[in-house]
């Protein structure tokens, strides 16, 4: 395994490491070097691993001569196969003001949309080597931190009653010092980051923030407008606490949130519901939802059952008659947890309310 110290991924690291006079061994991600030609020319860069990184004709012979791999910038891409970091929102949305569909997060959907089926290899590489280098910055992002997972459906409308308990709930668990996680869209993701990125704010920037929200309760018609007012509240309140929030280029119809500190998209839906379930390591909780949010249930569910990922981490759904009635969850996870060990793990709730202390019961 590739230790994370020898990873330079800013120019500033790149800087501290080769006044130590060698870049031997290192993996340098995504760096812009075109004004380090001294140094690469200066350096000992055997073995070292160039990603993405723009440089200097004499630059690059020198440093493949020393026996470097060089995976040279790919041009003409509107996104960055190699990347080093998370994405932001300020970077997904850049160029909102002339409309969603300028923006890179448009821009790399419709991408997508035209080689997702064109059996070329050279775009299933290039999506993957970019779902790789995400899958490395999220986990470095995460390093030590307890991760609890808030999945719901991106249905529920901006004004609601339920869009406001969840945001409060993030609030809530932000608060207690936990990073909230979550599948980064519209509707119940989106107000679970959004009451983590108020948690640090006075409590009745929420209650407020919501009602500027009302004013454009879904993503539809209009991904412009529904991302402007997001950035009206970031604008209010600048400061806001960190998140997580993990979508997919697959459900392109669904625009990422504004306000996940930190965004991990991927192109495979697969591989991002995995990794997102697979990270929360503090437990996860069920908001109602429809067939996206059932196939998380027991996504979660299967390696809790067979404790493939150690001990079974807390499960707690919360709508009682969601969960029991109109989607009856509940009777079937409550069967397959009989007698294992996720029977202790596993909780069913009415209210966000009450998922606090099921957590902490849990614990």
């Amino acid at each position: 395994m590739v230790n994370a110290d020898i990873e330079i991924e800013t120019l500033a690291e790149f800087d501290r490491v080769v006044a130590r006079g060698s870049l031997s061994g290192y993996r340098i991600q995504s760096v812009n070097l075109l004004e380090r030609t001294f140094a690469l020319l200066s350096a000992d860069t055997s073995a070292s691993v160039f990603l993405g990184c723009a440089m200097e004709p004499d630059a690059s012979v020198k440093v493949r001569a020393d026996g470097a791999l060089v995976f040279p910038p790919i041009p003409d891409l509107p996104f960055n196969p190699y990347r080093g970091l998370l994405y932001t929102a300020e970077e997904l949305f850049t160029g909102l003001a002339d409309g969603y569909e300028t923006t890179p997060d448009a821009q790399a959907y419709a991408w997508f949309q035209e080689t997702k089926s064109d059996g070329d290899v050279f775009s299933s590489m290039l999506r993957s080597l970019h779902d790789d280098a995400i899958s490395d910055a999220l986990d470095e992002h995460l390093a030590g931190a307890r991760v609890i997972g808030v999945m719901g459906g991106h249905a529920m409308a901006r004004g609601g009653t339920d869009y406001r308990g969840a945001a409060e709930l993030g609030r809530t668990l932000a608060r207690s010092g936990l990073t909230v996680a979550t599948g980064g869209g519209p509707g119940a993701m989106e107000a679970a980051n959004l009451g983590a990125y108020l948690a640090p704010a006075p409590d009745e920037a929420l209650p407020e923030a919501l009602e500027l929200l009302a004013k454009v309760p879904s993503f539809s018609p209009s991904v412009s407008d529904w991302a402007r007012a997001a950035f009206s509240v970031r604008e209010r309140w600048p400061l806001g606490g960190d998140s997580v929030g993990i979508p997919t280029w697959f459900y392109g119809h669904e625009p990422p949130n504004a306000f996940a500190g930190q965004i991990a998209k991927y192109f495979a839906n697969a591989t991002r519901e995995d990794g997102l379930l697979a990270r929360s390591n503090a437990g996860v909780v069920f908001l109602p939802g429809a067939a996206g949010t059932v196939q998380e249930v027991f996504d979660n569910a299967t390696p809790n059952y067979y404790e493939s990922r150690s001990e079974p981490t807390p499960m707690v759904l919360v709508g009682r008659a969601h969960w029991t009635e109109r989607l009856p969850v509940w009777p079937l996870l409550r069967a397959l947890a009989s007698g294992r060990a996720m029977e202790s793990r596993i909780a069913l709730v009415d209210s966000v309310d009450e998922v606090p202390d099921a957590l902490a019961a849990m614990a």
